[in-house]
């Protein structure tokens, strides 16, 4: 159940000045009675004077959870326009110092109010989210508490750049729909002309430099000591998920980690919107920290975290979870039969012998609307124009919880090469359905991405498990020489049903019609061919995190 924003109170809109001067408008939202209220502090750059609209998945940034809910419950909800943004003042440069600072003055502002009990907490999806964790960050004295709902913390790794590669949603989709909502608000008041060229200035940055670390939270999540609700979702791996696992094992004060179950972006929306979701997980936690009231949200486990596949939570002390076994299957040369594709290869417990390796060219002349063949009934086959390595049907089910890593071999007839690479879960199929050559059903669950050239390691931050790219100083490829990539592939939670199989599947690109708007763009100069090893001298493989028992 959604509320519907017309049966809000008009908010008092005020103006704080902030450290260099610029006015920052924020809404408050406030509840009946004289108080005190804590506040529950949600800024984003999508303007509060769009909340006329309906808090639903039409519109994807209208994510402030229910107000009208929280003011029941005799919360101030205060909404802020970030600077640049709506009624703010100032130029809006994405996360930049300024924007992050103005979180501590306004915070510290709510906090000194003849209303308030002296308590805010950070709320909100998203962009507004990413913001919490600055708000941590900066310690505020008046800052009680953040629950940080589906959001990055790293926007160069999560987004900009993933696997150094340039990805269209910051600097063509999303920037594009932030100046879009601020020119045309739904109110039709002022429109706001944000003249900051985004998309420039992402592609000025492919490297990571100071632009990005000014931008990046997750160097700094040690420094957040206030209680955290970390609550994450498995549907949104192509943006926020590592985000707030990373939040969490990250922050050095209390802390909680929950990832949820929506699919994709429009659930997860639908998901913060709803009534039933805080009433149920975050009332508890802000009732606790904000108002110091006796709740069950002191009682919820460390971790619980949603298991896909068997549609029910799971509980543990840690993430990843106890219990887990680092199991490895290898890539081969051996036609699984199941699935057409570029090389139908397989995907083994064996460790390979003798020198198989699967080469293919690109781009393909059967790619259409990026990198997506079409299937012989006319429509987009994701898998028939990639490689794929399959499994056997498995003998039991297999239940996964933790990071996933792939370690690649690879060579390139150029200087440079793109390896983008899906996990999925293949269904069985009727014999008369493959002998038509249409490709079984099959569920994408996770994703991986690399650029050769981006293939250095931070020795210091990464893990057996878990490869961390420096990404700070990329590296040509030698044309021909066999490189060794690894490659971390998004954490995930599944089980994968027996008689189904587990498929990879690698390319050097994606499409509007498998990712919708988390795609990349096909560079002009990407025309070669690539060579994936699989032999006993090098051992391609992909490692899952087992679960014990399952």
């Amino acid at each position: 159940m959604t509320e519907e924003i017309n049966q809000l109170p008009a908010p008092r809109e005020v103006k704080v000045t902030v450290h260099d001067g610029i006015e920052i408008a924020v809404a408050l939202y406030m509840p009946e009675g004289e108080g005190p209220f804590p506040a529950l502090f949600a800024p984003s750059p999508y303007r509060y004077d769009n909340n006329k609209v309906p808090a639903t998945p039409q519109f994807l940034w209208r994510e402030t959870g229910p107000i009208g809910f929280y003011l029941d419950q005799g919360y101030v909800y205060a909404q802020m326009d970030v600077r640049g943004c709506g009624q703010s003042g100032g130029e809006f440069r994405l996360l930049d110092k300024n924007e992050t600072m103005d979180l501590y003055d306004v915070i510290e502002w709510l906090g000194s109010q003849d209303w308030s009990n002296g308590k805010v907490g950070g709320l909100g999806q998203s962009y507004f989210c990413m913001l919490q964790w600055w708000m941590a960050i900066l310690k505020p004295p008046s800052l009680a508490c953040i629950a940080a709902f589906d959001g990055l913390n790293d926007p160069y790794r999560a987004s900009a750049y993933t696997g150094g590669i340039l990805g269209d949603f910051f600097g063509s989709y999303w920037w594009n729909q932030n100046r879009i909502i601020n020119r045309h608000p739904a109110n039709r008041g002022p429109s706001i002309e944000q003249t900051y060229d985004l998309n420039l200035a992402v592609q000025q940055h492919p490297t990571y430099d100071d632009f990005w670390r000014e931008r990046c939270a997750a160097e700094r999540l040690n420094e957040i000591e206030v209680p955290l609700y970390s609550i994450g979702i498995w549907g949104k791996i192509d943006l926020h998920t590592r985000g707030n696992i990373d939040g969490y094992r990250g922050a050095s004060g209390p802390k909680k980690l929950r990832m949820n179950g929506p699919i994709n972006a429009f659930a997860a929306n639908r998901e913060f919107n709803s009534v039933e979701m805080h009433q149920e997980l975050l009332l508890p936690f802000y009732d606790h920290y904000l108002k110091g009231l006796d709740t069950n949200y002191k009682d919820r486990p460390e971790v619980e975290y949603f298991m896909r596949g068997a549609d029910e939570y799971r509980t543990a002390d840690s993430w990843p979870p106890a219990g887990v076994n680092y199991l490895t299957w290898h890539l081969n040369g051996d036609e699984s039969g199941s699935v057409t594709s570029f090389n139908d290869g397989g995907l083994s417990r064996e460790t390979p012998s003798g020198t198989d390796a699967t080469s293919y060219s690109y781009p393909d002349p059967n790619w259409l609307m990026g990198v997506v063949g079409m299937g012989p009934a006319g429509v987009p086959d994701p898998a028939r124009r990639v490689l794929t390595f399959t499994t056997d049907p498995l003998a039991e089910d297999l239940e996964i919880a933790g990071p996933i890593k792939l370690v690649l071999y690879i060579s390139s007839s150029e200087t440079d090469a793109d390896f983008f690479v899906k996990l999925s879960e293949q269904m069985p199929q009727a014999p008369e359905e493959r002998e038509k050559g249409l490709n079984p059903a099959y569920v994408c669950l996770t994703k991986g991405w690399l650029r050769a050239s981006h293939r250095a390691l931070d020795l210091e931050k990464s893990t057996e498990m878990e490869p961390y790219h420096s990404h700070s100083d990329p590296e040509p490829i030698e044309p021909g020489k066999v490189y060794q990539l690894d490659i971390s592939i998004e954490p995930m939670a599944h089980r994968f049903k027996q008689g189904n199989r587990l498929r990879l599947e690698i390319v050097n690109g994606d499409s509007v019609v498998t990712d919708v708007i988390w795609t990349h763009y096909y560079l002009p100069h990407k025309i070669g061919t690539d060579t994936i090893y699989h032999s006993e001298e090098y051992p391609s493989a992909l490692t899952l995190p087992v679960m014990e028992g399952a």
